[in-house]
C-alpha cells in the first residue's frame, strides 16, 4: 500500500511516521503527477487558506479532483477536512469540495484554546486521545455521511464512502488506529474493480 501525504504545508512528517507505523509505504507528495502512483492520500492539518493558495500555485486542484473521481480514498485532518468539504461556513465556493459536509473553521477557538479529548470513534477506536488545534467542526452532514465521533455535541469525525475527515490531529500522538483505519480503506478500495 502506498499512501501519500500532501506535502505543501502542515504536519507532513508526523503523518508519514504514522503511515509507516501502520506498515504502509508513505510518500510526501510535492507535485501533482505523484498522485498517480498512490492508493490513498492524506491532506494534513495546517492553514487551509495557505494550503489552498499553494494548491493553486502548483496546479494541484485538477489532479486532486481526478484522484477523487477515480474512487481513491482521501483523508482530511483539520485543515484537510476544510479542503474536502462541499461547504465551508462563510465561503461561497468550496475548495476540493468532494465530501458532503458543511464545515465551520476555528470553531473550537484559537491556538491558545487547543485541547485534548478522549473520543470514541465508531468502528475505529475507543478512548482515542484527540488533539484539537484551532479545529473546525462539521456543522451538517449529508445523508450518506457516517458520523464517527462527536466532541461536546459537535461532529468531529465522519466518513462518506472513500472520504474520511476529522477535526483533530491524529498524527500528533502515538495512537495510529485512525491512520490504520484509513490504510485499510485504501486497501479495500484497491481490491475493488474500478467502476467503468
Amino acid at each position: 500500500m502506498k499512501i501519500g501525504v500532501l506535502g505543501l504545508q502542515g504536519a507532513v512528517r508526523e503523518h508519514i511516521r504514522s503511515i509507516e507505523a501502520c506498515g504502509a509505504e508513505a510518500v510526501t507528495v510535492k507535485w501533482p503527477e505523484e498522485l498517480d502512483a498512490l492508493d490513498g492520500l492524506i491532506i494534513p492539518g495546517g492553514e487551509s487558506t495557505t494550503m489552498r493558495k499553494l494548491i493553486d500555485k502548483y496546479n494541484f486542484m485538477p489532479s486532486l479532483k481526478q484522484f477523487a473521481a477515480e474512487g481513491k480514498p482521501m483523508f482530511g485532518t483539520c485543515a484537510g477536512l476544510i479542503l474536502l468539504a462541499k461547504q465551508v461556513v462563510g465561503y461561497e465556493e468550496p475548495h476540493i469540495g468532494v465530501m458532503d459536509v458543511k464545515v465551520e473553521r476555528n470553531s473550537f477557538g484559537r491556538q491558545r484554546e487547543s485541547f485534548e479529548a478522549d473520543l470514541d470513534i465508531n468502528g475505529v477506536a475507543d478512548n482515542f486521545s484527540a488533539v484539537f488545534i484551532r479545529a473546525p467542526h462539521i456543522v451538517e452532514a449529508g445523508e450518506n455521511v457516517e458520523v464517527l465521533a462527536k466532541c461536546n455535541g459537535r461532529i468531529v469525525a465522519a466518513r462518506e464512502g472513500q472520504f474520511l475527515g476529522c477535526s483533530f490531529h491524529p498524527e500528533l500522538t502515538d495512537d495510529h488506529r485512525l491512520t490504520a483505519y484509513f490504510v485499510k480503506m485504501a486497501a479495500e478500495a484497491k481490491e475493488k474493480p474500478a467502476a467503468v
